[in-house]
């Protein structure tokens, strides 16, 4: 299972989807394009407003920025993960903390 851990300044997700082998998991595929496109595009307004740390399953993202279009990006990416999350609850699951 994916687990998406959210605070303020914090994104880190765990795991693996495990709906399918590796290289053929569609939920685990969805929730990297997710991010990836999510991230590469608040890039492209400042590089500097997000930072990306990945090691053995983990991804961490930290937010140094918060203004109007990194805010709204990262909201956009959650959103999307939580419609994943809806259809395959078995795989992915959003726990927000609080900071």
């Amino acid at each position: 299972m994916i687990k998406v851990e959210v605070t303020k300044n914090t994104i880190i997700f765990l795991g693996h989807a495990n709906y399918d082998e590796y290289g053929k998991d569609i939920v685990c595929a969805s929730a990297s394009t997710i991010v990836m496109t999510s991230i590469e595009a608040i890039a492209r307004f400042d590089k500097d407003a997000v930072d990306v740390k990945e090691e053995n399953n983990k991804l961490t993202i930290s937010i140094h920025k918060h203004n109007n279009i990194t805010d709204t990006l990262i909201s956009n990416m959650l959103s999307c993960l939580q419609e994943l999350e809806k259809k395959y609850s078995k795989n992915i699951k959003i726990i927000n903390r609080e900071e």
